[in-house]
């Protein structure tokens, strides 16, 4: 999908053009993969714009930057704020953002230690990550012959731009084989996750889902889903998954901040088709970051309309 150009990007304190946001080619990132980034959506709603699970996806970019010992210059409510204000200069209602956080320019070699560390957030329009009608018809999609990374390897409890080399391999099989995503085993070939989403299975009335232990990045979409599954009375299980569940399954889905809740329409051409607890919690979700139904008030970081600079 291409990019929806918006006017600024956030760059290490200040507002800058969309194509002068840029960096040497010589940063240490370009070369080595050293970025921590996360993905938050702020959503139209009926009270105005709001950033759904905001401090979440701040406090999961801190607790990544702090594993690979990358300090941000700058506090959490700092960031939040910054966030906040990117999409208030770009007069965004809905959008997608990206803040990140890498190691910039200074001198290359593996030790990451005398690059500066550098903050940047950026905000455009996205829609349904998996195509345009995924979330309504659902997806095919294929188990991958690549792995996840073992847990003494890259930690997937980072949302580190390193470990989408992966998932960029994973995307690629499953695209040139005719799929819209594919799903990757762990290290010892229980079910982990999508290329960016976590997995839900239904099977007789109950929800299952790999836990982090399956090298899977701990998904806020993910918390939310099993949070709401939880209050409307579905019992759910986290606990390994093998690939021939895939296939028993009454229903599966995906879900994450990109793909929201997706349904699957096949694994591996095993057809699944779209489900009525997933549609149920499609829905509930929907509900929730649109700020309806179950939502929760703490969940929204509004920004009313006519804050927006003209």
């Amino acid at each position: 999908m291409a990019f929806a150009k918006t006017e600024t990007i956030w760059m290490n304190g200040r507002l800058v053009p969309w194509d002068q946001a840029t960096v040497h080619v010589l940063s240490h990132v370009v070369h080595y993969g050293s970025c921590i980034f996360d993905g938050v959506r702020c959503y139209k709603t009926e009270r105005g714009p709001a950033v759904f699970r905001l401090r979440d996806h701040v406090e999961r970019l801190f607790d990544g930057c702090r594993i690979y010992r990358m300090e941000i210059p700058y506090t959490r409510d700092q960031v939040e704020a910054a966030i906040l204000e990117t999409i208030r200069a770009n007069r965004m209602e809905a959008c997608y953002i990206r803040p990140l956080v890498f190691r910039g320019y200074e001198s290359l070699g593996v030790d990451p230690f005398p690059c500066p560390i550098d903050v940047a957030i950026a905000v455009w329009p996205w829609g349904a990550y998996l195509g345009k009608d995924a979330n309504e018809k659902g997806v095919d999609v294929m188990v991958s012959s690549w792995r996840r990374e073992a847990p003494d390897t890259l930690p997937a409890m980072a949302k580190a731009s390193a470990n989408y080399m992966n998932s960029q391999l994973i995307r690629m099989e499953a695209a040139v084989n005719g799929y819209a995503e594919g799903i990757a085993l762990d290290a010892y070939g229980y079910v982990s996750e999508g290329s960016g989403e976590n997995i839900f299975l239904v099977k007789r009335g109950a929800l299952y889902t790999p836990p982090l232990t399956a090298s899977i990045l701990p998904g806020i979409t993910r918390d939310t889903v099993a949070t709401i599954a939880r209050e409307v009375g579905h019992t759910l299980v986290e606990e390994r998954v093998i690939r021939s569940d895939l296939y028993l399954a009454d229903e599966v889905f995906m879900c994450g901040t990109a793909a929201e809740v997706t349904p699957l329409r096949s694994v591996d051409d095993h057809e699944l088709g779209v489900g009525p607890i997933t549609r149920e919690l499609q829905n509930e979700y929907l509900d929730a970051v649109h700020g309806r139904g179950r939502s929760r008030p703490e969940w929204h970081d509004r920004l009313p309309a006519h804050t927006y600079r003209r």
